[in-house]
């Protein structure tokens, strides 16, 4: 079973009961994934990606890139191959991308090489998340792009390149415009500073993940002070690249495993990753005598699971720093507070732009018949399946919206003898 084969509107998960035990290979990272795959498309030659992520995110991707003149050949099941010449041409088609946050802002940024119009969609939910910050940066560097709601769709009119210069930008809501920006930023005709407005930016985590995928490709990048990058105007070579595992899928089964007291062997040590979410291992593994108190504003995809794990806690905790949740593939800071509280109320609620997790050791072992909504966003439904692993009856609707970055999660759940009931 897996995200494509699931036909069911709803799974049930079956508290196993026991321990979890077993080998679980990860997918690889999605955020490592979509800053290879650009920075190879932007780069003349042909690179090799291995490790990599096969999921709804970076297929749009993928599919995006062949629509701008680049090969992107699937090998097998976690490689690409990326032949290109160094700039992408105009597609013949305005970029659908679906919810695909991360394809969306570094494509919006990354049009400006390109000698022509293109337009960057989304379904639904992406014209609801906001891209002002950064189309507002482009046009500061000299780059023709509107986005007349202040979210997609983005129509870019390049010119084939720009001069370069210094751009400021407030990295506060994402981290991704900034990220957009620096790799951008190898293709100037001159070399491109870029400056944050503020000291704060959301999961700085992820710029170190892009500044590391950018030297792989080639890029050279000097720091300006605290809060400032100068990218030089190399360009990018092709290059052979390694995609870790992917640390926010990990944290399902590393929550999974303190659940369940088991051992689940991931193939991987988490001070092995660079990526931020990582972090999160430590948590985990306090449970459940976690922190009053977790800011989780630089391991941001975790505070889901995180928040579930809290719900079976010894004692409540407080999420700060987690504003930015609310524009994810949904408001994710509500749609905690509101499924944790239909599993039991008051459980989880919002106290400004903090979630308090209330936590419930007593709801072990109960059976509560709860069919929890996932608003079409993966990580809602990841997150509360844990809950499934302690008490009975919860149900996860829209299963298959896992296919966004872990294709398989179903599937892993299986292995290691979780049962899952499909119906409606």
């Amino acid at each position: 079973m897996t995200a494509a084969t699931i036909r069911s509107p709803a799974v049930t998960v079956v508290p196993p009961g026991r321990a979890l035990r077993g080998p679980v290979v990860p997918p690889g990272s999605k955020s490592i994934t979509n800053r290879a795959l650009l920075l190879a498309a932007l780069a003349q030659g042909t690179s090799r990606l291995t490790g990599a992520l096969k999921s709804d995110d970076t297929a749009f991707m993928a599919a995006a890139l062949r629509s701008m003149g680049v090969s992107v050949a699937e090998p097998d099941s976690a490689g690409f191959t990326v032949t290109a010449i160094g700039r992408l041409s105009a597609p013949g088609a305005p970029l659908n991308l679906g919810n695909a946050g991360t394809a969306t802002r570094f494509l919006t940024a990354a049009a400006a090489t390109v000698d022509g119009e293109v337009v960057i969609d989304g379904d639904a939910h992406m014209r609801k998340r906001p891209i002002a910050p950064l189309v507002a940066a482009l046009c500061r560097l000299g780059v023709d792009a509107t986005a007349d709601t202040g979210c997609p769709p983005v129509t870019v009119r390049g010119r084939g390149g720009f001069a370069g210069g210094r751009v400021e930008i407030d990295g506060g809501l994402s981290s991704q415009y900034v990220s957009a920006l620096l790799m951008l930023g190898a293709c100037g005709q001159g070399p491109v500073e870029v400056t944050l407005t503020g000291q704060h930016i959301g999961a700085r985590g992820y710029v170190d993940l892009t500044l590391a995928a950018m030297a792989a490709f080639g890029a050279t990048v000097e720091p300006v002070g605290e809060a400032g990058w100068r990218v030089a105007p190399t360009g990018y070579r092709a290059a052979d690249f390694a995609v870790e595992p992917d640390a926010s899928a990990a944290t399902y089964l590393w929550a999974a495993e303190a659940l369940t007291g088991g051992g689940i062997d991931l193939g991987f040590a988490p001070e092995a990753s660079s990526q931020p979410d990582a972090r999160a291992h430590d948590l985990i593994s306090r449970f459940p005598h976690l922190p009053p108190v977790i800011d989780g504003s630089q391991m941001q995809d975790a505070v889901p699971t995180l928040a579930v794990l809290a719900a079976f806690n010894t004692a409540p905790v407080r999420f700060v720093g987690v504003a930015n949740l609310r524009v994810k593939e949904c408001d994710r800071l509500a749609a905690l507070a509101t499924e944790l509280s239909r599993i039991a109320p008051g459980l989880g609620r919002e106290d400004g732009d903090d979630l308090v997790v209330a936590s419930n050791p007593a709801l072990s072992g109960t059976t509560r018949p709860t069919r929890i909504e996932t608003y079409s966003d993966h990580r809602i439904a990841m997150s509360f399946a844990l809950a499934g692993l302690r008490v009975g009856g919860i149900t996860i609707l829209d299963p298959g919206c896992v296919g966004k970055t872990y294709p398989g999660y179903w599937a892993d759940l299986l292995s290691l003898g979780i049962g899952l009931i499909e119906g409606t």
